[in-house]
C-alpha cells in the first residue's frame, strides 16, 4: 500500500460508520468518507460469524491484497472500511477483486 495507510483506531472506524457513504453487494459491504488528507487510510473488518481465524486472516489478505493491486485506480484522501460478509468466505482471489471494483464503481471513487 504505496500511497495508503491502514485504519486501525475504533475513533476512526466509528466515524467512518456514523457520517460514510455505504455500498454493498453479496461478499463485501464498502464504507467511504472524505479524510481531507491526500492518502487514502484502508479499514477491514471480518467478523468472528464468518469464519474460525483461518478464514477470518485468509478473507482479510485477499481484501488487502486486491486494494493494493488497483490501489492507482482510487481516489486520494478517503477513508475507506471494507466489510466482509459471510458469503466471501468461500470465495477466490478473483471474486473478491471483482466485489471491491465493483463496489468502486458503485461509490464512483474508482477513476
Amino acid at each position: 500500500m504505496k500511497y495508503s495507510e491502514s485504519l486501525k483506531k475504533n475513533q476512526d472506524f466509528r466515524n467512518v460508520y456514523g457520517k460514510g457513504k455505504s455500498c454493498a453487494n453479496k461478499y463485501l459491504v464498502m464504507y467511504v468518507l472524505e479524510n481531507g488528507t491526500g492518502r487514502n487510510r484502508l479499514g477491514i473488518s471480518v467478523s468472528k460469524k464468518v469464519g474460525n481465524s483461518i478464514v477470518r486472516h485468509r478473507l482479510t489478505r485477499l481484501i488487502r491484497e486486491s486494494y493494493r493491486l488497483q490501489e492507482e485506480r482510487y481516489r486520494c484522501g478517503l477513508d475507506i472500511v471494507v466489510i466482509a460478509r459471510t458469503g466471501a468466505k468461500e470465495r477466490n482471489y478473483h471474486e473478491i477483486d471483482s466485489a471491491m471494483l465493483h463496489l468502486g464503481r458503485l461509490h464512483a471513487i474508482i477513476d
